[in-house]
């Protein structure tokens, strides 16, 4: 990761921090080599841009061959669909309230929009709002293979597909989440592998009630390498496109594909073994526990022990590193999506700090 601190001197002169860095070279990499895996496998991508938030970013994504975008809310998709995105897909167990039916029926004017739905209450809620253009409005059946989050089980993704199909909505197939690869490097295959199970059986359970799935959606990036197309359609990762450490402890990523740091200055040196940065978890998020760490400095063995709102406490290992007060250090973080929520934008350059742009986060503070 020497390459983030060598970016990092190019244009430390230009940066106020803390600040998110992204090495634009990285990114179009990892993009690139997502698109890539995809075409081998046989299966289109749908990047989720909760990880991003960053129009440009989309484009990119698109750019190489991503059929659409994922998206976690109402408002992260009408922020893309402004920009002229018209294949979004929100990946969440739609509840219309407030202004969310009228926004969903805007959207659904407009792109071709699919959101997702796991119980019935929900799907009826759908069809109310959406009302006499209930069949604008495509709908994802979620289904648990693990994780234990939202998701019906995948034997009633059929009853599901029926109750939806009968109040005018048009059911088009399933998606899951196998968040419990998340769990160690040994987790990944095997929560794959349930992804495949449960989805193959939801896929069973909608052809009974006679829908066809269309869309066999799956994610994660942890465990994105291990999808097959022998029932899934396409991919859903958001994380790879700038990666993090808990990628890269996972076997995900390697330590040079990740593309975006947060650059932070140590502002005191008083306790002794410690220097404090100014970067806390109004910047990094609460991602990270005393054991690993709240993100680690570049090319040292250095991490953060613990986090304020604005100081970040680093105690010096043993060694020649010790970072006197006013110098600036490439901090990657463990997760990379609560840090982007943060900023109101990335400041881009390359592995060589030889260019340097700005681009807004486009979608922050659209949470619903």
């Amino acid at each position: 990761m020497n390459r983030l601190q060598q970016a990092l001197d190019a244009v430390v002169d230009r940066v106020d921090t803390p600040a998110p860095i992204v090495l634009l070279d990285v990114m179009q990499d990892n993009i690139d080599r997502m698109q890539a895996f995809a075409d081998r496998q046989g299966l289109q991508i749908r990047p989720h841009v909760k990880t991003h938030k960053c129009v440009e970013i989309g484009r990119r994504q698109l750019k190489a061959g991503a059929v659409g975008i994922t998206a976690g809310n109402v408002g992260e998709a009408q922020v893309f669909a402004a920009a002229g995105f018209d294949d979004i897909f929100i990946a969440y167990p739609i509840w219309v309230a407030g202004t969310k039916g009228p926004r969903i029926r805007r959207l659904a004017e407009t792109t071709r929009l699919r959101v997702g739905v796991d119980n019935a209450s929900a799907i009826g809620a759908l069809a109310d709002a959406m009302g006499d253009d209930a069949g604008r409005l495509e709908v994802v059946i979620e289904v648990d293979c693990g994780a234990r989050r939202s998701g019906a089980p995948p034997e009633l993704a059929g009853d599901l597909a029926h109750a939806a199909r009968n109040r005018g909505l048009v059911p088009v197939g399933v998606f899951t989440y196998p968040g419990h690869g998340s769990a160690g490097p040994d987790s990944r295959r095997g929560a794959a592998q349930d992804q495949e199970a449960a989805l193959t059986a939801a896929v069973r359970s909608l052809s009974a009630v006679g829908v066809t799935a269309e869309v066999v959606s799956a994610g994660s990036t942890p465990t994105v390498e291990f999808a097959t197309n022998s029932v899934i359609t396409e991919i859903r990762p958001g994380e790879y496109v700038f990666n993090d450490l808990n990628n890269a402890r996972l076997g995900a990523c390697a330590q040079d594909q990740i593309a975006l740091f947060v650059a932070g200055t140590v502002v005191s040196d008083w306790v002794p073994d410690q220097v404090i940065l100014d970067v806390g978890t109004k910047a990094l998020g609460r991602e990270g526990s005393p054991e690993r760490g709240y993100g680690a400095i570049a090319g040292t063995d250095a991490v953060l022990a613990k986090l304020n709102e604005y100081h970040g406490f680093l105690p010096l290992p043993p060694g020649a590193f010790h970072p006197e007060v006013g110098t600036v250090l490439p901090v990657v973080p463990n997760h990379v999506c609560p840090v982007v929520v943060n900023f109101e934008e990335y400041i881009v350059t390359d592995s060589t700090g030889t260019s340097l742009q700005r681009w807004p986060v486009d979608a922050r503070g659209f949470l619903s």
